[in-house]
């Protein structure tokens, strides 16, 4: 199991690559580790964040999949009707855009700091973009 360190505003979250049900994914954001980005609130999605790539090519495929990511799970959109884009859930989430319904492959979920999800989310809402950092831990 590869351990993560993701630090998303003043906040730290242990974390792991769900490395046997997205191995693809995985492997792909590995190469990228430090990944450094801004996080932003999601605009249809629920209680998330979002981090939007555009027409990047991850070169990847639906794996591991899913429309509805718990509080803690990060999910990539592989881009096709929609941007690619990376988004973690704090809450409800029912993953979509504006040409509808979406499905994301789960590849990381938090496992350390999940009290500071939501102190997350309300704060990007209400504050706008957060620094994210994902590193190996």
């Amino acid at each position: 199991m590869t351990k993560l360190k993701i630090t998303a505003g003043p906040f730290t979250f242990g974390a792991k690559f769900e490395e046997e049900l997205a191995p693809k994914t995985c492997a792909v954001f590995r190469k990228l580790l430090p990944y450094r980005e801004k996080l932003i609130h999601v605009r249809w999605s629920g209680e998330g964040c979002w981090i939007p790539l555009g027409d990047l090519d991850l070169g990847l495929g639906y794996e591991n999949h899913t429309s509805f990511p718990a509080p803690g799970q990060m999910i990539v959109y592989p881009g096709g009707i929609s941007e690619t884009e990376i988004l973690l859930a704090y809450g409800g989430v029912r993953f979509a855009s504006k040409v509808g319904q979406l499905a994301g492959n789960h590849f990381i979920t938090l496992t350390e700091g999940l009290e500071n999800l939501v102190p997350l989310g309300k704060m990007t809402l209400r504050k706008g973009e957060q620094d994210i950092t994902i590193a190996l831990a």
